[in-house]
């Protein structure tokens, strides 16, 4: 049976889902965000918030303000950097294949693109020269993966037996269907996967259960978030 809960906790840090592509990270040296949208409360204690590109789904403004402390840093690809500056936090730049120490907290930036999810014959929703990205975030000795708007692609190879917890889209149309999220989590090897990027515009809870079906057997557990109503 599929585990279904609230919150992920692992070695102390605690790992909600928001709804879309949207995470709340919390250790006992502080909290980030991932791409929060639509949030339902305003916490403002995120330390960090990192946003994986510039849709409005991803990186919203008013999203953001909602959960960064005061003082919070901001980090986005340059792809993102005016969608990043109407918050006016502190922002970072980064392009794949960055890696950031900010202060217990490391992040490497993986690339994010589509290889065969097209807006018109030829022409990709994601293209792998807009430098969207991915992050690994390492903190309290755990290594988180958000795979952001992207494919199953060659990159994930270099992340095999690296990530505790990986969180990756199973919608289909602008990112990876079910079936393809289980080939990068085979590709991946995580420990555990969280199924995201579904009942919002596309996809649904049926493509959640679907991932978790097709991993039985891999070594891969699958933990289905219900969309926290807390923080």
């Amino acid at each position: 049976m599929t585990e279904k809960l609230e919150t992920l906790t692992i070695n102390d840090v605690e790992i909600r889902w928001l709804g879309h592509a949207g995470f709340r990270i919390a250790w006992p040296g502080g909290t980030l965000y991932v791409d929060p949208y639509k949030v339902r409360v305003s916490p403002r204690d995120g330390r960090l918030v990192l946003v994986t590109h510039e849709h409005f789904d991803h990186c919203s403004p008013e999203d953001i303000l909602r959960v960064a402390s005061s003082g919070a840093t901001l980090v986005a690809p340059r792809v993102a950097e005016s969608c990043a500056a109407k918050t006016g936090l502190k922002v970072v730049s980064v392009a794949p294949g960055d890696k950031l120490e900010l202060g217990d907290v490391v992040i490497e930036t993986v690339p994010a693109y589509n290889t065969n999810k097209f807006r018109a014959p030829g022409v990709v929703f994601h293209p792998k020269e807009d430098g969207r990205v991915g992050y690994l975030i390492e903190v309290g000795g755990v290594r988180i993966f958000h795979a952001g708007d992207s494919d199953n692609i060659p990159e994930y190879e270099q992340l095999r037996g690296r990530v505790d917890v990986a969180l990756l889209p199973v919608s289909g149309v602008y990112v990876m269907t079910a079936e393809e999220a289980a080939e990068a989590a085979k590709r991946i090897q995580p420990r555990v996967a969280i199924p995201m990027h579904y009942g919002e515009f596309v996809g649904s809870e049926a493509d959640a259960e679907k991932l978790a079906r097709l991993l039985e057997g891999s070594g891969v557990k699958v933990v289905i978030l219900e969309r926290t109503t807390r923080l």
